[in-house]
């Protein structure tokens, strides 16, 4: 068949299609194989401000817990808190018949007082420690409540006239006596009355009632570590307090270097409690007005009260050393605020205390 015009034109360009391709194809091959290829057209990025890096905190250490003190001496406990239980404070009789006592070397605190005939008795508290038998135990004195209403606790007696057992309770004092049938008390075999009765202060603890069962608060300002209080940081000789109390009391106490203690005497007597001479990490010497009440003893005597409420001077021993100090105590429930000359609170140095309660004008204490 012969062939059209318009057949033939169209096969030309399809033709002339296909050589172009080819030659695209060739020309391409030939740059790579002999030419690098253009770089790639970069857009530059505006700049962008980059915050500095800030440095971390400082790893703070961790501050040290403060180590858990009994209140009543400032001495580690030696375990997480402080045992919840209550100061139980003892009347505990000094005359001659009474002696050698029990139990004296295991109290925080004790305080010795002038009673009627000019004889000495004491008030042991207890907390760090609760021995099993303390002794003898006599009868509450009216200065008593004074003396412990600030610890909240329990005083523990024979008995003693109804004014002064009412104002036991009215300070805010859980009383347990001998004479209510009061657990824990008993009479010693070894002894004639009135000289022997004893008590457990365990016992006692155990009868404190709900609102009692707590440690106290401290009633003194105690260093951190032994050899930092107020006196045993002074240069003041303090070897021996010469503590005449009355005619008939006459207290003395020793330092002793190799014990870093102050041995008791009554006289030249050393003071015995269960076997061991009576010994103090503290001293205190308080000047105090006293005056008799219109109450008397069996014995008919006039029964005298130390004036707990007000303020004085005194004098504070440890380590060997001596510091003066004035006393203040605002109210029967307040607790007795020591401050040095310079008016800076007094601290003991951590242990045991002994308070020598000295009647103004008629006793007296010298130290050496």
């Amino acid at each position: 068949m012969p062939r059209t015009p318009a057949r033939g034109a169209r096969r030309a360009r399809t033709g002339a299609a296909a050589a172009l391709v080819a030659l695209a194809l060739v020309t391409t091959a030939a740059c790579g194989a002999g030419e690098p290829a253009a770089p790639p057209t970069v857009t530059a990025a505006p700049d962008v401000a980059v915050p500095k890096a800030t440095p971390p905190d400082p790893v703070k250490p961790k501050p040290k817990p403060k180590p858990v003190v009994w209140p009543l001496t400032g001495k580690r406990t030696g375990t997480a808190k402080v045992p919840a239980r209550p100061a139980v404070a003892v009347k505990i009789e000094n005359s001659t018949a009474a002696r050698p006592q029990r139990g004296l070397q295991s109290a925080d605190i004790v305080w010795e007082q002038v009673v009627e005939g000019g004889i000495s008795r004491y008030v042991a508290v207890y907390h760090s420690s609760l021995p099993s038998a303390v002794g003898p135990v006599r009868s509450v004195r009216p200065m008593d409540p004074a003396i412990v209403a600030p610890m909240h606790g329990i005083l523990a007696y024979s008995g003693g006239q109804p004014p002064f057992i009412r104002a036991v309770g009215k300070a805010g004092v859980q009383s347990v006596t001998m004479d209510s049938g009061d657990p824990g008390f008993w009479r010693s075999g070894d002894r004639y009355a009135p000289h022997n009765v004893y008590g457990s202060v365990k016992t006692f603890a155990k009868q404190a009632n709900k609102s009692r069962a707590t440690p106290p608060r401290a009633q003194f300002s105690y260093a951190a570590k032994a050899g930092q209080g107020s006196a045993a940081t002074h240069d003041r000789r303090g070897h021996v307090a010469d503590v005449r109390l009355s005619p008939a009391q006459r207290t003395v106490w020793r330092w002793k270097a190799k014990t870093a203690t102050y041995a008791r005497y009554d006289g030249s007597t050393p003071s015995m409690s269960s076997g061991s001479q009576l010994r103090a990490r503290n001293v205190l010497v308080l000047s105090v007005a006293m005056k008799n009440t219109k109450y008397r003893d069996p014995s008919g005597a006039p029964v005298p009260e130390t004036q707990m409420v007000g303020t004085g001077k005194g004098v504070l021993l440890t380590r060997g050393k001596a510091l003066s100090v004035t006393w203040k105590k605002k109210g029967t429930r307040s607790r007795i605020v020591l401050t040095t000359p310079g008016g800076k609170p007094a601290k003991l140095d951590p242990g045991n205390l002994w308070i020598e309660l000295v009647p103004r004008g008629s006793g007296s204490w010298r130290v050496s």
